[in-house]
């Protein structure tokens, strides 16, 4: 059975219940397949991206109860960090739902003074955002550096976020939810977690053969290369997202990181 995710940020767990791990966070709008009932309002689910958990039915709504408008609609992503859903085409309209980047939502042709887009919500719910809030659902660039370069771009756009386990947001995220999502907002999706897993797009490379947009991995991290023997990464060491290099000779350095990169991989194979 399909559903489509309903609240801002869905949290993924591990196990059928609230107080336990989160695995994922699986954003506003985004489909997802409902694999088997669980215990109670708890359901083992898979999302498009093709990584499995346990989530509570008041997290999503099921297609069959979804509005036309919404399931024939035209998707796009929300690309701003955060971009505010309201009632009417003015900053003092009712506020309807805060959707973080990388969120699902269907537009309509209506523009109003160019600035704000009608939308429409799984429910059949209808507001306005500013129109630089959305952009068309990505498509990976055809050349190879573009896309290299949009990788990177796209990891950048969550400088200064928490780091939080089994996040992929601004308001936190882990190491594997910021390459994914630099992925997936590029066009490509990815493996969750931070390994290679067969079926996705990342094969092993040679490591000194690394370029922009290829991702490093250690043991239970993963972080993607920028060029210059820098990488940036979601690492609970710095509490969020930030740089560290490769370099012995540089001051950003992390020795155990170094001592400790065991594979790289790259889309581009």
């Amino acid at each position: 059975m399909k559903a489509w995710i309903i609240k801002d940020i869905a949290p993924m767990k591990v196990e059928a219940k609230w107080d336990c791990e989160r695995a994922d966070e699986v954003l506003f709008g985004m489909p997802i397949e409902i694999l088997s009932q669980e215990m109670g309002d708890w359901y083992k689910i898979k999302t498009h991206y093709r990584y499995e958990g346990m989530m509570h039915s008041s997290q999503f709504l099921v297609e069959e109860l979804c509005s036309e408008k919404w399931l024939q609609g035209k998707k796009k992503m929300i690309i701003k960090s955060n971009a505010d859903i309201v009632a009417e085409p003015k900053v003092q309209g009712a506020f309807i739902a805060e959707l973080p980047r990388g969120s699902w939502i269907v537009t309509t042709d209506e523009l109003v003074e160019e600035r704000w887009q009608r939308v429409v919500l799984p429910n059949g719910t209808e507001g306005f955002t500013r129109i630089e809030n959305i952009m068309e659902t990505p498509e990976p660039a055809e050349d190879v550096e573009d896309l290299r370069q949009a990788l990177v771009q796209a990891a950048e756009l969550y400088q200064g976020a928490q780091y939080r386990w089994g996040g992929k947001t601004t308001r936190g995220l882990d190491c594997s939810g910021l390459c994914s999502m630099a992925y997936m907002l590029s066009g490509i999706l990815i493996y969750r977690d931070a390994k290679i897993v067969e079926g996705f797009p990342l094969v092993e490379i040679p490591k000194d053969e690394i370029k922009k947009g290829d991702l490093l991995f250690f043991p239970g991290h993963v972080a993607m290369y920028i060029g210059d023997d820098e990488y940036i990464h979601s690492s609970s060491g710095l509490n969020g997202v930030g740089y560290n290099s490769l370099n012995p000779q540089a001051e950003n350095f992390n020795e155990y990181l170094f001592n400790n990169f065991t594979m790289a991989a790259s889309i581009f194979r």
